[in-house]
């Protein structure tokens, strides 16, 4: 069977970086299968491109995962493949936090590997393009078959880039003291409260909350309050958010990243 890759940037579609980088996996596997996620994450947010790896890649099969967002290229940072320890799957990309989200949701690592000097990268290469010329070419060369062994030097997985992120704390009342994660461009807002915590709290689908004060509905979907007002309720990836009807939460709320939204039942 192809390997799949699945493959997400910064890098947009305006120019002709995601189309090489196709073009470099084409030429060393060509029996590969690219999929992409995105290449509409906001340039240098590396983040946000963790959150997305981490929600979207349960549902693609296991593979390897390419992940170019690289603020640091060509700087101090190392580039890494590494093996997870649930599904060996394998994620490649820069040692910046990108990778941290997704490897810690199938089960932390297995093998690391360094492969800023790979013997798999393409000569000569960019300082500023290692997208084709070091990321693209060793994920191709790992789908082909080679081993993790030979793209690059072993190295200690504690030793990983770490990304740092609140988390949401259960409050007395039986609500969460949680945070704006992400926005979409509704203007929804990702909060840091995922399904299985919800176990045991006070919240319960249906009833009213207090959204920092602001009475709102606990619904399932946009359609179970009327235009213009505030719900919260579980996104496609079972994760707690918050949505204004045909508005936006973030502008209604007047929230920024990591701003404190504190939920109770009402």
């Amino acid at each position: 069977m192809a390997a799949v890759i699945t493959f997400l940037s910064d890098y947009g579609r305006d120019d002709d970086f995601v189309g090489v980088c196709h073009g470099v996996i084409a030429r060393i596997a060509p029996e590969a299968r690219v999929i992409d996620i995105t290449h509409g994450i906001d340039r240098h947010d590396v983040r946000t491109g963790a959150l997305v790896l981490r929600r979207a890649l349960p549902y693609f099969p296991a593979g390897l995962h390419l992940a170019v967002v690289d603020p640091e290229v060509g700087g101090e940072r190392r580039a890494v493949a590494i093996r997870t320890a649930e599904e060996g799957r394998i994620l490649v990309g820069p040692d910046n936090g990108l990778l941290v989200l997704a490897l810690e949701r199938f089960g932390g690592a297995a093998e690391a590997v360094d492969i800023s000097r790979s013997a798999h990268r393409l000569e000569p290469s960019s300082a500023t393009f290692h997208g084709r010329d070091l990321f693209a070419p060793v994920t191709a060369h790992l789908a082909a078959g080679a081993s993790l062994a030979e793209a690059g030097d072993p190295i200690d997985a504690a030793e990983l880039t770490t990304l740092h992120i609140p988390s949401a704390q259960r409050d007395a009342d039986g609500g969460f003291v949680a945070h704006a994660l992400a926005f979409d461009r509704f203007g929804n807002v990702m909060l840091d409260v995922e399904h299985a915590e919800l176990v045991g709290s006070g919240l319960k689908l249906g009833h009213r909350v207090a959204i920092n004060d602001e009475l709102a509905h606990y619904a399932r979907t946009f359609t179970d309050v009327p235009p213009g007002e505030l719900l919260l309720y579980e996104d496609a990836y079972r994760t707690l958010a918050l949505a204004v009807n045909r508005g936006s939460a973030a502008l209604h709320l007047g929230l920024k990243l990591d701003s404190e939204v504190r939920i109770r039942p009402a």
